[in-house]
């Protein structure tokens, strides 16, 4: 017998997790998972942690626990800088480079600032456990400066900017809605939490596009509930550090900007050698092989995948997942001469959590439609199931009893100074046109 394949998979997100726990079924196969991280983020849940209804040990599980799980499996802590898809090689920042006879990327997404000024520097993207944790810390920290100084509320301090109404900008609006109206409306009583107001702009005219018209009303009706005021039609324009402008002309002060206007591929698709597709993404044949490089798989977010319609699937952790599974028996076809087969992605529907008791789903590949408290329920029990690891699913079920029934929050930590800090005289704002400002109602 000859030496086992060894399969390099970079990227331990859904794609590559999967990808390698399907791979190390084979015990004749030897598998390299690298990460820039030491850790697999359950990313749906990260506007949880942002506004301390979960703790970043809930969403997060060691990459490391693989290798006792499957010992064909060795975890590398690493970020690939270069890729060589003729050798099926990468070379991490530290100059290391791994070799295999058969190559999967599964690099992931970034946030798509689609060159707004400013935004890249100031704005809070929610795509990472660490950008969740300096979300976190800057929702704290604003809420913390304006109680020991009321004056900084006209400066912006409780006023927060969504940008982006799909289920990233809808999700997290809801929470931080209901994070003001319930637990800082407790824990700061001398502080006019009132005056606090979450915007969420968007270019379109509803939420959630991909959903039904049905749904569209729904997580309006219940965001406006919470007080959440809802600009459509309208862009960013520029993002500053005291401020942002709105298309319409209109500025805001505010020190919180929140990203979730769209995702790119990540930067590996720059350095891997491959050509690109929109949003940066690598095009892939229905297989996920690379046409012109044998053994070179690409999946998940940083794939261009071909559907049915003619068009490509969508940044879904459910696309991701699925991709890796079926990249992974594609592999072990190919080694032991079989036919590669193409894609097919069974659609299990989607949904999203407006609020407490609120929520929406589209259940099955018929998208059976879910509203309320059944879909909330269904929301939870989803959830729980595909968290990674049985101390990860009690520890966000014990988190969601507490959050559910108390009005405190036991992640509340403010753990980033970085983001603590603020400098409230860094954007005055006869800079920005103060004509052009505006002061929308807030939250009550």
């Amino acid at each position: 017998m000859g030496e086992p394949k060894h399969v390099v998979v970079v990227g331990g997100g859904f794609a590559g997790m999967a990808c390698a726990k399907h791979l190390a079924k084979d015990h004749g196969l030897r598998i390299t998972l690298i990460d820039r991280n030491n850790y697999h983020q359950f990313q749906p849940l990260l506007y949880q942690v942002a506004t301390a209804q979960l703790g970043s040990s809930d969403i997060a599980s060691p990459l490391r626990t693989l290798s006792i799980q499957h010992p064909n499996i060795v975890v590398k802590l690493a970020e690939v800088t270069a890729v060589d898809p003729a050798a099926r090689s990468v070379t991490t920042q530290t100059g290391e480079t791994y070799a295999a006879d058969y190559l999967v990327l599964a690099g992931g997404s970034q946030p798509n600032f689609f060159r707004t000024p400013g935004a890249a520097e100031h704005a809070y993207p929610l795509y990472s456990l660490g950008d969740a944790q300096r979300l976190r810390s800057r929702i704290i920290s604003v809420f913390e400066q304006a109680d020991r100084d009321a004056s900084l509320i006209d400066e912006g301090a409780l006023t927060f900017v969504i940008v982006g109404g799909g289920a990233t900008g809808t999700e997290i609006a809801g929470a931080l809605a209901e994070m003001i109206k319930g637990t800082m409306s407790a824990e700061f009583r001398g502080l006019a939490v009132t005056a606090a107001r979450v915007i969420l702009v968007d270019h379109g005219h509803s939420l959630l596009a991909p959903f039904s018209e049905k749904a569209h009303d729904y997580a309006a009706r219940v965001l406006q509930r919470d007080g959440v005021q809802l600009r459509f039609g309208t862009g960013v324009t520029e993002v500053g550090a005291g401020h942002v402008t709105l298309s319409d002309g209109s500025t805001l002060k505010t020190r919180c900007v929140i990203w979730g206007g769209g995702l790119m591929a990540a930067s590996l698709a720059g350095v891997a050698g491959l050509p690109q597709a929109h949003a940066g993404r690598i095009p892939v044949e229905p297989d996920f092989s690379v046409e012109g490089f044998p053994g070179v798989y690409v999946i998940g977010d940083i794939a261009d995948i071909p559907s049915p319609d003619g068009k490509t699937y969508p940044q879904l952790g459910s696309v991701a997942q699925q991709s890796g599974t079926w990249a992974a028996r594609n592999i072990a076809a190919a080694i032991t001469g079989k036919g590669q087969k193409p894609f097919h992605y069974l659609d299990k529907g989607f949904m999203a959590m407006i609020g407490r008791n609120s929520a929406v789903a589209e259940v099955g590949p018929r998208h059976h439609e879910l509203q309320g408290s059944i879909a909330f329920a269904a929301w939870l029990g989803v959830h729980v199931t595909l968290l990674s690891g049985f101390r990860n699913r009690i520890g966000a079920f014990t988190d969601w009893a507490w959050d559910y029934f108390s009005k405190s929050r036991g992640s509340q930590v403010l753990d980033r100074s970085d983001q603590a800090r603020i400098d409230w005289g860094d954007d005055p704002i006869d800079e920005v046109d103060a004509s052009a400002v505006v002061t929308p109602a807030a939250i009550t």
